[in-house]
């Protein structure tokens, strides 16, 4: 195993001419996103006034989001020159997720929590337990671990015109890949999945097979891009590029496909991923900060409109992920997550897409699990991503903090039956 620090980062041009699209300064529905660009219309006749210049960006220069101070119902954080940026925080959402992480204290976590229709974050929290304090979100040294079969199963369907519902038979590689299982074999291939059920229950060797039989590694490392691998996030804190790099070797990229190492994540990243898919494909610029304050005068305001980047994937890749994603929660591997010790689910009534990875270092004594996702799932208005990173003593993971900022989430919005965690 590779120590994470050596990882190289590795972008096709493929994936970087995709990620580079221009960005787009109004938001756009899903299906108009895909429409062919229209001629310019004919400029406009002296008697029309002009249309307003957009305000400036602030500069934000010194911004310390590990300092955040309440004034009356806002959050702020301050700036140099005896400024303040405004914060699009939820109160409440945030305060949950701070409780979280200082009651479990995990060695480090960090949780993102978004508005699926503007991009606003509404809560951005991190923890480290020992040592300095960092932002843990925009980090990018997590290993992706199985949140990259995202960016596999957005390639088989739009490259290979796969679907939730197409089928794979396999025998092992349910933890681990070798060359043997990957060549199809009727005598041996006693177990079938959906590429739905393989993304719900993780199960690495049905997109290992299906990504040797219908990929290039050019394919991963495109939609690596697209989907925002290989590049910073547009967003007003420098943050780390999620790595990708896809080897050649046939059986390296599988494994790869599958979420074996090679790539990297940051919470930040992850939750800019679940909201692309969450919005038919269409990728928004996260936004942390909603105005500028200078003592009690409001000297600048961003612009009500969402800031969208550009078209990521096409309105049914994001439709048939969705429905892979749904299976995660309802009967995969974050389905006890989102259940009581009886059976009853956390959030009743609402349907929870996502997807949870786990990964060991055991040379760094490091374990991690990830999960993103959104809800509802087929009326999306929050996504999403937690990162926790455990020693093999851990107290919760992940999807269990995920659902709790969730329940926190839609008991807010007085959700029938949901209680926010205690």
């Amino acid at each position: 195993m590779a120590p994470l620090g050596r990882w190289t980062l590795v972008s096709a041009a493929a994936g970087i001419a995709l990620a580079l699209v221009p960005v787009l300064h109004s938001l756009r529905s899903a299906d108009s996103a895909e429409q062919p660009v229209q001629k310019l219309a004919p400029a406009p006749s002296a008697s029309v006034p002009p249309k307003p210049p957009e305000p400036p960006e602030p500069r934000l220069e010194g911004l310390d989001v590990l300092r955040i101070e309440e004034r009356g119902e806002r959050l702020v954080s301050p700036l140099p020159q005896n400024r303040a940026a405004e914060l699009a925080l939820d109160p409440a959402l945030q305060r949950t997720a701070r409780s979280l992480l200082t009651r479990y204290r995990m060695p480090e976590a960090g949780i993102v929590v978004s508005e699926i229709e503007t991009g606003k974050l509404l809560a951005y929290a991190s923890f480290v337990r020992e040592g300095e304090p960092y932002d843990v979100n925009v980090r990018a040294t997590a290993p992706a671990a199985s949140i990259f079969k995202i960016v596999t199963g957005a390639a088989l369907v739009e490259k290979a015109g796969l679907r939730a519902t197409t089928k794979q038979c396999y025998h092992g590689g349910r933890s681990r890949i070798v060359a043997s299982e990957l060549v199809d074999d009727p005598k041996r291939d006693s177990a079938c999945a959906t590429l739905a059920t393989a993304m719900g229950k993780s199960i690495n060797v049905v997109f290992a097979r299906l990504a040797q039989k219908h990929l290039k590694p050019a394919d991963l490392l495109a939609m690596g891009g697209a989907l925002g691998f290989g590049a910073p996030i547009p967003f007003p804190l420098p943050n780390e590029p999620s790595a990708i790099h896809v080897p050649e070797e046939p059986l390296e990229f599988a494994r790869t496909s599958a979420g074996f190492w090679n790539t990297t994540l940051s919470p930040l990243a992850g939750a800019v991923l679940a909201q692309t898919i969450a919005r038919g494909g269409v990728m928004l610029e996260p936004r942390r900060v909603t105005g500028v304050l200078r003592g009690d005068e409001r000297v600048w305001s961003e612009p009500p409109e969402p800031r969208v980047l550009r078209r990521a994937i096409r309105s049914t890749t994001a439709a048939e992920l969705t429905e892979m994603m749904i299976e995660t929660v309802a009967s995969g591997s974050a389905r006890r997550s989102f259940r009581d010790e009886r059976g009853r689910p956390y959030l009743p009534g609402i349907e929870v897409a996502g997807k949870t990875g786990t990964l060991s270092d055991h040379e760094a004594d490091r374990h991690y699990t990830w999960f993103v996702g959104f809800a509802p799932a087929r009326a999306p208005e929050v996504a999403v991503s937690v990162l926790v990173v455990n020693t093999p003593i851990w107290h919760i993971k992940a999807p269990g903090l995920a659902r709790d900022m969730l329940r926190a989430y839609f008991a807010r919005q007085g959700a029938r039956g949901v209680m926010p965690p205690s």
